[in-house]
């Protein structure tokens, strides 16, 4: 009888143990699912800001056909600071700012002022030189916040990643040099020495943007964070307004092209919340490359909104931007 019942017992643990292990089998996959996207969320974030920063260039391609565009910049850092604060009071962080220290203050400012200057530079480039010159100046960007963030954050670079770098850059070129410029243009950069100061200091400065700005969101809500910076930033958008004399024109835009600038206003802020829970919670050297994928999104609705198609040319080097970018993620 006590074999029997020892028997018994033992047919019982074993089925036990077999119950767990299979409960585990069935659990695992989804808690290993669910730790891995938990741990990746800011990838997500990532995309997300490449996402809306694609529709704002569509929707900013609307609303500026008659409106000048350094009008239209500052109108949408309006729009993005209201959001921007909307959501702090969403996530119920403004209690924070009190407790926001020295030192993050700091690079926050000095974040949103590398993006004034930025966008300061580039203007001025534009005025001075060749656009299809001036552009792929400012699009290296992405490899000296990658170089940055080794120096700063000791991000590694390895050879992979130099390969990515290249892919992006040459990508990045063959994009952006797709549009012919005006004989009148070409004239105008021939004649101007300056154009190439103002487009190095315009990649610079939009590098320090992304450097600064993820030192000044350590220890501080993202959102917080964004909406602190966007206030530089918007003092910053209307200096470049009052500086070409263009705050006249104001009063004249029409409600249509208003409405595209506010909505493109919305989406740059998504983007820009995004952007900034990614580099809170990630490498700022896998986050900008991702955000650059906005281009991609843009291409594909101006191929159905503007009826716009790519060159082979332009298509080559889109797939070059897509290859070094999602490489990097491996």
């Amino acid at each position: 009888m006590s074999d029997i019942v020892g028997i018994e017992l033992r047919t019982t643990e074993l089925t036990g143990a077999l119950d767990v292990r299979g409960t585990s089998a069935k659990r695992g996959p989804k808690r290993s699912v669910d730790r891995w996207t938990e741990k990746n969320m800011w990838v997500l974030y990532a995309f997300g800001s490449a996402f809306f920063a694609g529709i704002t260039s569509i929707l900013a391609k609307c609303g500026i056909k008659k409106t000048d565009s350094n009008v239209a910049t500052a109108i949408r850092t309006i729009v993005v600071l209201i959001f921007s604060w909307i959501m702090v009071f969403v996530v119920k962080v403004q209690g924070q700012i009190a407790a926001v220290s020295a030192k993050t203050w700091i690079f926050l400012v000095l974040s949103g002022v590398a993006t004034g200057a930025s966008w300061l530079c580039y203007f001025k480039a534009l005025q001075l030189g060749d656009v299809n010159r001036v552009v792929p100046i400012d699009k290296s960007s992405t490899i000296l916040t990658i170089i940055l963030a080794f120096i700063f954050f000791k991000e590694e670079i390895n050879v992979l990643r130099l390969v990515c770098v290249v892919l992006i850059a040459i990508g990045t070129y063959m994009m952006i040099t797709k549009k012919e410029i005006s004989q009148e243009e070409q004239n105008k950069a021939r004649d101007s020495h300056g154009w190439l100061f103002y487009a190095v200091l315009s990649a610079v400065f939009a590098s320090f943007t992304s450097i600064l700005g993820k030192v000044g969101i350590e220890g501080i809500n993202s959102n917080l964070g964004t909406a602190i910076r966007t206030i530089v930033v918007l003092i910053m958008a209307w200096i470049v307004v009052f500086a070409t004399g263009k705050q006249h024109t104001i009063k004249h835009i029409e409600k249509k092209e208003l409405g595209f600038i506010c909505l493109s206003g919305l989406a740059t802020g998504g983007s820009w919340l995004c952007y900034y829970k990614a580099l809170q919670d990630g490498l700022a050297s896998v986050v900008v490359p991702i955000d650059k994928l906005s281009i991609v999104v843009s291409i594909v609705f101006s191929y159905f909104v503007f009826k716009e198609k790519l060159t082979p040319k332009s298509f080559t080097g889109l797939v070059l931007i897509i290859a070094g970018t999602l490489i990097m993620l491996v």
